[in-house]
């Protein structure tokens, strides 16, 4: 059995600062570490952990991400669709649920049978983790090596393998909300709708030397691309719905940045247990803005269900400080400067007219070039 504070000491060495995970039995005494020791993020689910890792790993945070194997298929999307495009390394933990042998539940018993295959089909090299402390030490040097070469390695953690060590405090304690948003009565009409491409514009030329733009999976990244391609812009590629979450682990290790996050409705539906991690966890640099067009415009426009939605609430009651509707560019410019002034966590909630710029390419940049281009950006 590992002595988990040792093991733990051993990935510090290596230079490992950044977790993020969902919780397992098999892992909960090296999750209890993390959370006391080092920066921890409990996300809402395991593609949600893989992104925030990568964020902190795109923000120079060598990461590591934490998963039962019944989660490995939430990990699927990120894996394969953000970090292998992106050349984003993460050094994994993932438990064996489900192992030949073991008295355990029945849910459990195909994902053991078929979790080595998994990592094997996503090009992952990965090794059963031992239990004895200097075989595990070379294991992790190996794994070390892998990372620094951009390239993933997860460890598969069988049940017993780390010593018990006990979760001595409380993570973070929630900040107070703020319920800031701008209500119009029902029968108001919002007027001229802007484009997205408009909207982008507005907040594009907000920006400035410390400002990172993510442009959410679609067009919107297409369209940010061709109004101005920067060093400090990321386009998300694949990953659908993970925007927040790598933003969040960006904002937790570049706090001197402002972090522009750029979404879209179908995109923030997708996975809207963002919004409650990133309420909780509260940080001051993000900036939040949904553009909601209520269709998924990059598939053929087919409707979205933010029409019934009230993203500026449930933004609110998930404890982002402020949350607004915005109506137009204008008010969109003026959230935006007053943003700069004050900070916190804030949502701006847009309706924007569907479609898209016509005869739109797509950037000629490459996925892992636009990381490297803002790691060189962020260094600065």
């Amino acid at each position: 059995m590992l002595d988990t504070e040792t093991f733990g000491k051993e990935l510090k060495h290596h230079g490992y600062s950044f977790f993020s995970g969902v919780p397992c039995s098999f892992l909960k005494d090296f999750i209890n570490y993390a959370i006391t020791n080092c920066n921890y993020i409990g996300a809402a689910n395991e593609g949600d952990a893989v992104a925030a890792a990568a964020g902190a790993m795109a923000g120079g945070a060598k990461s590591v991400v934490l998963m039962q194997n019944s989660g490995l298929a939430n990990a699927v999307s990120p894996l394969m669709s953000l970090n292998f495009p992106f050349q984003i390394p993460v050094l994994g933990f993932v438990s064996l649920r489900g192992e030949e042998g073991l008295n355990d539940e029945p849910q459990h018993e195909l994902t053991g049978k078929r979790t080595t295959e998994l990592l094997d089909l996503m090009n992952i090299q990965w090794e059963f983790l031992s239990a004895e402390e200097s075989e595990a030490c070379s294991q992790l040097k190996n794994a070390n090596w892998y990372i620094e070469k951009n390239k993933p390695f997860f460890f598969v953690v069988k049940k017993g393998t780390f010593g018990k060590f006990s979760l001595t405090e409380s993570q973070q304690q929630k900040s107070g909300n703020i319920s800031d948003w701008l209500i119009r009565s029902s029968g108001e009409c919002y007027g001229h709708l802007p484009t997205r491409y408009e909207a982008l514009e507005t907040i594009s030329k907000l920006k400035d030397t410390s400002t990172v733009q993510l442009a959410t999976t679609g067009k919107t990244g297409r369209e940010l691309y061709e109004i101005e391609d920067a060093p400090n812009n990321f386009y998300m590629v694949g990953s659908m719905g993970c925007l927040s979450s790598f933003a969040l682990g960006l904002a937790t290790v570049q706090q001197e940045k402002d972090i522009f996050v750029i979404d879209g409705d179908g995109s923030l539906l997708m996975r809207m247990g963002n919004l409650a991690v990133n309420g909780y966890y509260q940080p001051a640099n993000m900036l939040h803005i949904l553009l909601d067009n209520e269709v998924h415009d990059s598939t053929g426009g087919q409707t979205t269900v933010s029409s019934g939605v009230d993203f500026a609430a449930v933004a609110s009651a998930c404890g982002y400080r402020t949350a607004k509707r915005i109506f137009g560019l204008s008010e969109l410019e003026a959230a935006i400067k007053e943003w700069k002034g004050v900070k916190g966590l804030t949502f701006l909630h847009l309706k924007i007219d569907a479609g898209s710029k016509k005869n739109l390419g797509r950037p000629k940049i490459k996925p892992h070039e636009v990381k490297e281009r803002l790691a060189a950006f962020l260094e600065h």
